[in-house]
C-alpha cells in the first residue's frame, strides 16, 4: 500500500479492527508491506502529504496505535514488526537529532509503541520473569537483534533521556520500557553505566592525571545515572510513576551489585535508598507493593555476599510478610497472587538461611493452601480437568509450586513437611501433566527437590508413584525441552545406588533414553544425560559399567574428555573417576582409551582453568593411581607430576585434598618412586607444606589458579592437607633412609 492512500478514516478504522481481535491482527500481519509503510512513516519526519501538520500528528498517533495493538498480539503479528526493525524505527521516531521535536501528544504514542514491542521482543527471547512462555524459535533471532539495538549507546542516548521528560506519560513508558527488556545481565549493564552525552564529554575534557575525582559526581553515585533519576520518579506524588519507576529499578539491580551496593549503602553524600523502597512495601496499593517488594529483594540479594545474607533481617522479613498476605488473600487476582509468589522465590532462591526464614514465617503452607485449593488431588476424579481452566489459574500453580521448590530445596525437614504434613504429592503428580508448560516444570521442579532428601526418595517418591510419573514425563515424545530439562535432573537423584527406583528404571530402558538425549544437539539435555550416567556408575558393579559404557560409546568418551565446553569435560571426567573405582574399571579404561591418549588428556585438563574440570581430573588421576599396574605409567608422565605439583601449591583447598591424597597412593604403589617426585619438584613441596623447610613461591604467580591461601607462609593451612603430606613424606623417608 502506497503511503499517499494513507487516511485519518482508515486508520482509525483499522485501529478499531484490530484493537482485542487476535484473529484480525493476524489477518493484518499477513500484509508486511503496509506495516513496512505505517513503520516508514512514523520515522521518516520529512514525508509530505500535503496535509496541514496537525493531521499529520493524528495520521502519527493512529499509526503508532496499529503498531502498539499487533505487538499485544500473537507471535504471527509480531513477525513483521520485527522483520521492518520496528523497535529501532521508534527510537528515531522520537529522537529530535533527526528533525524537529515532535508534539507531545505524537511522542506519548511512539513511547507506547516502544513500551509494549520491547515488552513482546523480550518474551519472546527471555529469561521469563512471570513464569514459562510458550518457545517461538522462528522469531527468536530478530526479537534479540531488536533488544540488543535497544542498549546500543545510540538508542540509550535517545531513550534514558527521556527519563527527565516533562510528561510523566513519557518518563513513565521508559521506566516501563527497562522494566520489561532489563533480563540480560550484558542489557543491564550497558544501562546501569550510561551517563548522558555532556556528561561523558565533560569526562573526557576533565582528565588529567593529576586531577582528583570528584565523588559527589561519580557516574556510578547512588547506582548511577538511570538509577538516580529512577530514585527521583519514586518520589513523585503519581503512583503509577512510582509503579513503573520501582519496578524499572528492580530490573536493573538484579543480579546487579555494584548498582545494588550502591542503593543499599549510604555514603555522606546520600542516605541509603533501601528504606524508602521497603516503605513503600507496605503502601494501600496492591500494585505498588508488588513492585516495591520485588525492587526491595533484588537490592537485599544483589547487594549481600552469601555468608552475610541473613544478617540484617528487616528487608527480606518485610517482603516475605507482605507476600505471605497476598498469596493468601482470596480476594486478590490470580495475577497478583502469581506475582507475589514469584517475588518470593526470587528472594528465597537457591540461598539456604532465607528459605529457611520464609518457612519458618508460614510461608511454605500458605503456599500449599493455594495449590490445594486450586488443584484436583486425583485427576481421574476429574477428566479433563485442566482443558478449560483460565491460563490465569494456570500461570498461579505454576508460581506457587516454584515458590515451594525453592524453599523446600536445601532442608530435608522441609521437604519433609511438603511430603508429609502437607500432603503435596497428589497434588505435584497431577500437576506433572497439565497442558500449561510452566505448571509441568514447575511440578518437575518440586520433585527434584523432594528427590535430594534420600528418606522422601526411598518412601514417598515411590509409594505414591512420583517418580515413575517423572519418568514419564521425561521420556514423553514431543515435549518441551525445558520440561525435559527439568524432569532429567530429578532422574539424575532418582537413578543413583541408593535409589529403590534404580533397578526398575534401567528395565525400562533410561540408558537408551540418556544415550538419545546426549544425541539431542541441546546442550542442556546432553549435560543432563552425562550427570544421570554419573550417578548411574556412582558405587556400580562391574556388570553395570559395562552395560552403561557399551551404550555411552568409548569414542564418544573420547571426544567429550576434549569438548569446548568445560561442563562436558568436568562430567565426562567424572563418568571415568566413578568408573574408576575399582581395579576391573581402571583396566577397562585404559584398555578402551589406550595410555597415550588417557594420560595426554587428563594432564591437559589437570592444566585447565576450570576450577571443576581441575577437580575432577585430580580425582581421576588419584583413582588411576590405585592400579599398581597403571600407576607407574602416571608416574612416568612428567607433566602429569608437574601439573599434580602446582595443585598442591596454588589449587583451591578442594583441589589439594585429592591431589595430595593421589600423591600418597603413587607413593603407596610405588615406594621407589622417590627419583620422578624429586625430579617434578614434589618432594620439596611436600617438605614446606609440613614447614619442614623455608617459604614456598609459585612458580607462577599470575596463573588463573592462584586462590592466596597457605601461599605466603609456605606452610599448608588445612590439616587433612598437611596430614597426608606428612604421610607421604614418612613414607618416603623409609623407602629412601638417606634423605634429609
Amino acid at each position: 500500500m502506497a503511503i499517499t492512500e494513507i487516511t485519518l478514516s482508515s486508520l482509525k478504522q483499522i485501529k478499531n479492527s484490530v484493537i482485542g481481535n487476535p484473529t484480525a491482527k493476524r489477518a493484518l500481519a499477513q500484509d508486511e508491506a503496509f506495516i513496512g509503510t505505517l513503520v516508514t512513516f512514523l520515522y521518516e519526519r520529512d514525508v509530505q502529504l500535503g496535509l496541514p501538520s496537525d493531521s499529520e500528528d493524528e495520521l502519527r498517533i493512529e499509526a503508532a496505535h496499529i503498531l502498539a495493538s499487533l505487538s499485544y498480539g500473537s507471535p504471527e503479528a509480531l513477525r513483521p514488526l520485527l522483520k521492518t526493525n520496528a523497535l529501532p524505527a521508534m527510537v528515531l521516531a522520537i529522537s529530535t537529532r533527526w528533525g524537529p521535536p515532535s508534539p507531545l501528544s505524537v511522542k506519548i504514542a511512539l513511547a507506547r509503541v516502544m513500551k509494549t514491542l520491547g515488552a513482546a521482543a523480550v518474551d519472546i527471547v527471555g529469561p521469563a520473569q512471570w513464569g514459562l512462555h510458550a518457545n517461538h524459535p522462528e522469531i527468536l533471532e530478530d526479537a534479540k537483534t531488536a533488544l540488543d539495538n535497544m542498549v546500543t549507546i545510540e538508542a540509550l542516548d535517545v531513550c534514558l533521556s527521556l527519563l527527565t521528560s516533562s510528561s510523566s506519560q513519557i518518563s513513565m513508558a521508559m521506566a516501563q520500557l527497562l522494566t520489561s527488556t532489563l533480563r540480560l545481565p550484558a542489557h543491564r549493564t550497558a544501562v546501569s553505566k550510561w551517563v548522558p552525552p555532556s556528561e561523558r564529554n565533560k569526562e573526557v575534557k576533565g582528565k588529567r592525571g593529576w586531577e582528583k575525582a570528584d565523588s559527589s559526581s561519580s557516574p556510578s553515585k547512588q547506582g548511577g545515572w538511570v538509577a538516580r533519576q529512577l530514585i527521583a520518579l519514586i518520589q513523585k506524588k503519581d503512583v503509577k510513576l512510582q509503579e513503573a519507576a520501582l519496578s524499572a529499578l528492580a530490573a536493573l539491580t538484579r543480579d546487579n551489585p555494584p548498582v545494588a551496593n550502591g542503593l543499599a549503602g549510604s555514603t555522606p553524600d546520600h542516605s541509603p535508598i533501601l528504606p524508602i523502597v521497603l516503605s513503600s512495601c507496605k503502601s494501600r496499593n496492591t500494585d505498588l507493593q508488588l513492585a516495591a517488594c520485588l525492587c526491595a529483594s533484588n537490592i537485599f540479594r544483589a547487594s549481600h555476599a552469601p555468608h552475610a545474607v541473613i544478617m540484617d533481617q528487616s528487608a527480606p522479613m518485610t517482603v516475605i510478610h507482605v507476600m505471605n498476605g497476598l498469596i493468601e488473600a482470596e480476594n486478590e487476582s490470580p495475577q497478583t497472587r502469581m506475582k507475589a509468589c514469584y517475588i518470593l522465590y526470587y528472594l528465597v532462591a537457591d540461598e539456604k538461611d532465607l528459605c529457611q526464614l520464609a518457612y519458618e514465617r508460614g510461608s511454605l503452607a500458605k503456599l500449599a493452601q493455594l495449590v490445594k485449593s486450586i488443584t484436583p488431588s486425583d485427576s481421574s476424579a476429574l477428566p479433563n480437568w485442566d482443558e478449560d481452566e483460565p491460563d490465569s489459574t494456570s500461570t498461579l500453580r505454576a508460581a506457587a509450586l516454584t515458590a515451594i521448590a525453592a524453599i523446600s530445596l536445601f532442608d530435608t525437614d522441609i521437604r519433609g513437611e511438603v511430603s508429609g504434613n502437607l500432603k503435596l504429592i497428589p497434588y505435584i503428580q497431577v500437576s506433572l501433566f497439565h497442558r500449561h508448560v510452566g505448571v509441568r516444570y514447575a511440578a518437575c521442579q518440586c520433585v527434584r527437590a523432594l528427590s535430594r532428601a534420600v528418606a522422601v526418595l526411598r518412601t514417598n517418591l515411590v509409594d505414591s508413584g512420583l517418580g515413575l510419573a517423572v519418568y514419564e514425563v521425561f521420556c514423553k515424545g514431543g515435549e518441551d525441552v525445558r520440561v525435559t530439562h527439568a524432569a532429567a535432573s530429578v532422574i539424575c537423584n532418582i537413578i543413583s545406588d541408593f535409589s529403590p527406583l534404580q533397578g526398575t528404571l534401567l528395565e525400562q530402558g533410561v540408558i537408551e533414553r540418556l544415550v538419545r538425549l546426549l544425541q539431542s544437539g541441546e546442550s542442556n539435555l546432553m549435560l543432563d544425560a552425562l550427570w544421570a550416567f554419573k550417578n548411574l556408575l556412582y558405587k556400580s558393579t562391574l556388570e553395570l559399567k559395562r552395560r552403561v559404557m557399551h551404550a555411552l560409546c568409548w569414542s564418544t568418551v573420547a571426544s567429550l574428555l576434549n569438548h569446548e565446553n568445560p561442563g562436558f569435560q568436568e562430567q565426562t571426567f567424572h563418568i571415568l573417576r566413578n568408573l574408576a573405582d575399582t581395579h576391573e574399571g581402571i583396566a577397562m579404561i585404559f584398555d578402551e582409551l589406550g595410555s597415550e591418549f588417557l594420560l595426554g588428556s587428563l594432564s591437559h585438563a589437570l592444566e585447565s582453568d576450570n576450577d571443576d574440570v581441575l577437580r575432577q581430573a585430580v580425582y581421576l588421576t588419584g583413582n588411576l593411581s590405585n592400579s599398581t599396574t597403571h600407576s607407574h605409567e602416571i608416574l612416568s608422565h612428567a607433566r602429569i607430576l608437574q601439573s599434580l605439583r602446582m595443585c598442591l601449591v596454588d589449587a583451591k583447598v578442594d583441589v589439594r585434598r585429592p591431589a595430595v591424597t593421589c600423591v600418597l597412593q603413587l607413593i603407596k604403589a610405588n615406594p621407589g618412586s622417590y627419583k620422578e617426585l624429586h625430579e617434578s619438584g614434589i618432594d620439596s613441596t611436600l617438605r614446606h607444606m609440613c614447614d619442614y623447610g623455608g617459604g614456598i613461591m609459585a612458580s607462577s604467580p599470575t596463573s588463573t589458579r592462584f586462590h592466596n591461601h597457605h601461599y605466603h607462609m609456605g606452610v599448608e593451612d588445612d590439616r587433612e592437607v598437611k596430614d597426608k603430606a606428612r604421610d607421604a613424606l614418612n613414607r618416603l623417608h623409609i623407602a629412601f633412609p638417606e634423605l634429609e
